[in-house]
């Protein structure tokens, strides 16, 4: 099974390769994600393994740059996408809408309330890639490929301005990475997310201090 998945995924990749490769949704994204979904399903008490590895391996089939104004649909066409997937893969129709339901409600854009506990698990499976160190990584390159600066030179913790992820990537962190571990949806998930928002913190702390400035954050 995880091999069709994969396949399907890549197929879509070399499909989308004509706007830009991106290496943060990537075949290792999607890997990170199963595993991190087993982790928590683990402790959790989830029975649902191949409904949370199909939702993992799919859930960005259609991959919308978070620039797009179609961003808050990515969710809902990868769900969609996923269906004659899931069909070649001979899954039952109640459980090919339970792996729709999970791949539709992990987007942070969407807004779309998780209803079951596998969806909640994925949700907080895919967040997790946002923290830690994979995720001040993630931050970084995804605002090179939006063009956007590092950080305000004279004031990078907005101290004195109006905060502004679309232009500087710091910004990022105090707008939303910094608040993930208190929407997680799993306890599992959110002891996690909150030992490598600690990491990310320590990471502001260090660029401060490089800078010169506080960090009220």
């Amino acid at each position: 099974m995880v091999q069709k998945l994969e396949a399907a995924l890549t197929q879509h990749q070399q499909r989308d390769q004509v706007s830009g490769h991106d290496a943060s949704h990537d075949i290792w994204h999607a890997r990170r994600v199963d595993q991190n979904a087993k982790a928590i399903a683990q402790q959790e008490g989830s029975e649902e393994a191949t409904v949370l590895t199909a939702a993992a391996y799919l859930h960005d089939l259609v991959n919308v740059p978070k620039n797009s104004p179609d961003r808050q649909r990515a969710s809902s066409l990868s769900a969609e996408a996923a269906k004659p997937v899931l069909v070649d893969l001979q899954f039952n129709e109640p459980t090919i809408k339970a792996v729709q339901h999970c791949i539709e409600a992990h987007s942070f854009s969407a807004g779309i309330e998780p209803l079951t506990l596998e969806a909640r698990i994925l949700q907080d499976a895919d967040r997790l890639e946002s923290l830690g160190a994979l995720g001040i990584a993630r931050t970084f390159y995804i605002a090179g490929k939006m063009d956007s600066d590092l950080f305000h030179g004279g004031d990078p913790f907005a101290a004195s301005r109006a905060l502004n992820d679309r232009q500087y990537a710091i910004d990022h962190f105090k707008l939303k990475l910094l608040t993930l571990a208190d929407t997680m949806q799993t306890e599992a998930g959110r002891a996690i997310a909150q030992q490598r928002t600690d990491s990310m913190r320590a990471f502001l702390d260090t660029l401060a201090g490089e800078l010169g400035f506080e960090q009220p954050w």
